[in-house]
């Protein structure tokens, strides 16, 4: 009789697994359709890559982009948490982006991010008690005016980079979330720069150069990263993220992917090009 009821405690908590893992792999279905579509990107950026690599089913990193005739804005972004927590992170993160979008002409990148702050702020209900948790999210924010060919860029901890002509150009964000951080909020930062014809633009969360491997077991860490994006420069941005995600692959080896991953790279173009 024990034997009997072993079992079908077993095929129970199976039942209750398999339903889970259903249900979670439905939510990414739903992740995947609030992100932009390849065929969107790719039309507004022929030359790019997008590398996303969830660690678990669902994820905690989103990527977003918004064209409005000669302005584009693109964003990347790495949620507290990952798996289920980070992904309703992410999709609260890509509501708000929507919302503060269609409010109007957004022409100011840390504009976007002390707003996105604001709701986060308010949706999670985050006074600075110090018995709060400190969800939020790590963003890189930029956007590109092309008939100015003006970048502006606004980071809530991560930083961007541009390769220019085999050098590498970092531009960092502030070391502040988006949502409660240890400091009293202040306003985001706003760089920027004129951009050049072929500049290689890329935005990542921290995924990848925290991954560990290599013969050591240590981290990536961000200078192997610039070395690599360097190394890389020169062929197509396709060519680069499939490099990119197949070194990242072989420094794992058997390791467990230790967060979700997401490098995105594009060609700085004109319209018309």
């Amino acid at each position: 009789m024990e034997v009997v009821q072993g079992y079908e405690l077993q095929e129970e908590l199976l039942r209750q697994r398999k339903e889970l893992t259903d249900s979670i792999y439905y939510a990414s279905y739903i992740q995947s359709a609030l992100l932009p579509t390849y065929k969107d990107w790719y039309r507004i950026l022929p030359d790019s890559f997008i590398y996303y690599n969830p660690r678990d089913i669902v994820s905690g990193d989103f990527y977003w982009m918004k064209k409005s005739r000669k302005i584009l804005t693109v964003v990347v972004a790495d949620c507290t948490g990952h798996g289920v927590p980070g992904a309703f992170m992410s999709i609260m993160g890509i509501s708000f982006l929507n919302e503060i979008f269609s409010r109007g002409n957004i022409s100011v990148a840390k504009s976007v991010l002390n707003q996105l702050r604001e709701r986060v702020m308010k949706a999670l209900h985050q006074t600075g008690g110090s018995a709060e948790q400190k969800d939020g999210m790590d963003i890189s924010l930029c956007i590109i005016n092309y008939e100015t060919n003006e970048l502006q860029f606004a980071g809530a901890n991560q930083s961007m980079y541009i390769i220019r002509k085999n050098a590498l150009i970092e531009i960092k964000g502030d070391l502040m979330p988006i949502g409660i951080g240890g400091l009293k909020e202040r306003s985001f930062t706003n760089h920027t720069t004129s951009l050049e014809k072929n500049d290689i633009i890329f935005l990542f969360t921290d995924g990848y150069v925290d991954q560990f491997g290599g013969e050591k077991n240590k981290k990536f860490k961000y200078p192997a990263f610039r070395r690599l994006l360097l190394d890389l420069a020169a062929l197509p941005l396709k060519q680069q993220g499939e490099k990119i995600a197949e070194t990242l692959e072989i420094w794992k080896g058997y390791n467990m992917q230790v967060d979700d991953v997401t490098v995105l790279g594009f060609r700085y173009l004109k319209d018309n090009e």
